[in-house]
């Protein structure tokens, strides 16, 4: 997940928390896609409040790849509200920080032997 992405979801977590219960569709919808796996999908449905199992996914999605946050807006078919909320937090995030893109290090300099 890129960083502004991993932002938004941070930004926003109290909200998530309050708005989304993921007990639904959201969870079989990213087991489905692959973002979760059935370990995941057990863990937090073991969860007792839904205020819980909430942030507990909100703390696994950063770490599930490239496609977990796109997933995860299409998870919220439920939640209209909740999703353009986090599409325009995204373009907000997108203007302040950029994506991380490749990054080319420098070579390893060598120095020059002594002799």
């Amino acid at each position: 997940m890129e960083a502004r992405d991993k932002q938004v979801l941070r930004s926003l977590r109290l909200e998530l928390g309050a708005e989304v219960l993921v007990e639904g569709l959201v969870l079989q919808y990213l087991y489905q896609e692959g973002v979760l796996t059935e370990n995941h999908v057990q863990e937090i449905n073991a969860q007792t409040t839904g205020l819980r199992k909430t942030m507990l996914l909100l703390d696994i999605l950063p770490s599930r790849g490239p496609k977990a946050f796109d997933t995860f807006l299409d998870s919220l078919q439920e939640f209209p509200w909740v999703r353009e909320k986090l599409k325009k937090a995204r373009e907000e995030a997108m203007t302040s920080l950029p994506a991380v893109t490749n990054v080319r290090l420098p070579r390893k300099l060598s120095l020059p032997t002594l002799l």
